[in-house]
């Protein structure tokens, strides 16, 4: 059984596209990137998986249930973290959890406590005295603190500090570890290429490419830099130019012979490629609608 799988997946609002014929799936146990920029769509299928808001066409099914048939018991099974999470102002911090929990039916103080400590979230503040990264670590422990089958995260680092982003994420592969499958929808390409073992690239509401993260970052585009100064400004294939006095950096795609001919008739200091990394990548996938180089 999959953890998630759609088929022609859409949503419209109105004219407006959200999803378009998204066809998707997520084996059980996976941690798994779903990468986008802000009006992609990443939100959007994230809710219709949810249940939130109604397809207009195609069906999905999340761990086993159809969508929007058996929408209860779906969030009976699993922990969702939006964007922006909003809670009721006057209320602590603890018994925001404590309902979180009885909602699901389940005493869940133990876990809470420990996922508290971890973040260093005191569950004794009243919410609207918390800044936005401590709001974040409240939605988190809501998320986590039952120890879902699935976890669905959307964007769940803002606000947090690079200390909290690591203990989170220490968190996430501990659960990962012991079964439970992570979909972590961002567009913060390092946090996908460090912890996922596959992703899907969304691009104006659909899949443009979906495989291992390795898969992904495979490209025949190299990063060069130097120092000096060669004759490029007719070479096909560069991308992405960069130079600040005599630096020079940018992704290269043409012929290496050529662009090894041109170096060495100029004066080079230094020189140096790279293979570039899963954001440079992620750029290409946009700026060629869905073809990588």
């Amino acid at each position: 059984m999959d953890a998630i799988k759609t088929e022609k997946l859409t949503k419209y609002y109105g004219k407006a596209r959200g999803i378009e014929d998204l066809d998707l799936t997520v084996e059980q146990g996976e941690f798994f990137g779903f990468i986008g920029p802000n009006g992609a769509g990443k939100s959007t299928t994230i809710r219709t998986l949810l249940g939130l808001i109604a397809p207009t066409g195609g069906r999905a099914e999340v761990l086993g249930r159809a969508v929007g048939k058996e929408k209860e018991a779906i969030l009976r099974e699993i922990g969702y973290l939006p964007a922006e999470a909003v809670f009721w102002s006057g209320m602590k911090v603890k018994e925001i959890l404590k309902l979180s929990a009885e909602l699901r039916g389940r005493d869940c103080a133990a876990e809470a406590r420990r996922l508290c400590e971890r973040l260093e979230l005191d569950p004794n503040r009243k919410v609207e005295e918390l800044s936005f990264g401590n709001r974040k670590k409240v939605g988190i422990v809501c998320a986590l603190q039952s120890e879902p089958k699935l976890l669905i995260l959307d964007e769940p680092t803002g606000g947090l500090d690079p200390l909290m982003q690591r203990a989170f994420f220490d968190i996430l592969r501990e659960r990962n570890r012991q079964g439970t499958t992570v979909f972590l929808s961002s567009h913060v390409l390092s946090e996908v290429q460090r912890n996922c073992s596959r992703a899907a690239v969304i691009r104006a509401g659909r899949i443009i490419a979906c495989d291992s993260v390795e898969a992904l970052a495979q490209t025949n585009a190299k990063r060069v830099s130097f120092r000096g100064s060669a004759e490029l400004s007719d070479l096909p294939g560069i991308r992405d130019l960069r130079t600040e006095g005599e630096s020079v950096s940018f992704l290269y795609t043409g012929e290496l012979n050529a662009l090894l001919g041109r170096l060495a008739a100029g004066k080079l200091r230094d020189l140096s490629l790279t293979e570039p990394d899963l954001e440079e990548i992620f750029l290409h996938y946009y700026e060629k609608g869905g073809e990588a180089e």
